[in-house]
């Protein structure tokens, strides 16, 4: 059950802490009345999935399941 679970990673906490953040400047800013300041917030999301993607990308993210090799049902009977 523990290989179920996602998010555990440096990857996943790094661009959820930005969007975080992003998401906290938007909302100060809107409420502020301040264009500006939402789409900049806005743009701090955009760089937390770039930077999370990259992140994973370079090995910090979970590790990809690995599939077993296909095996054809002669190469099956020949073992046998």
């Amino acid at each position: 059950m523990a290989d179920s679970s996602h998010g555990h990673t440096p990857a996943a906490w790094t661009g959820v802490i930005i969007a975080f953040i992003g998401f906290c400047v938007a909302g100060a800013f809107m409420v502020m009345g301040d264009p500006v300041g939402f789409w900049a917030g806005m743009a701090l999301l955009a760089i937390a999935a770039v930077v999370g993607g990259a992140m994973s990308a370079a090995g910090l993210g979970k590790a990809k399941p690995q599939s077993l090799p296909a095996v054809s049902p002669e190469a099956v009977a020949a073992e046998a």
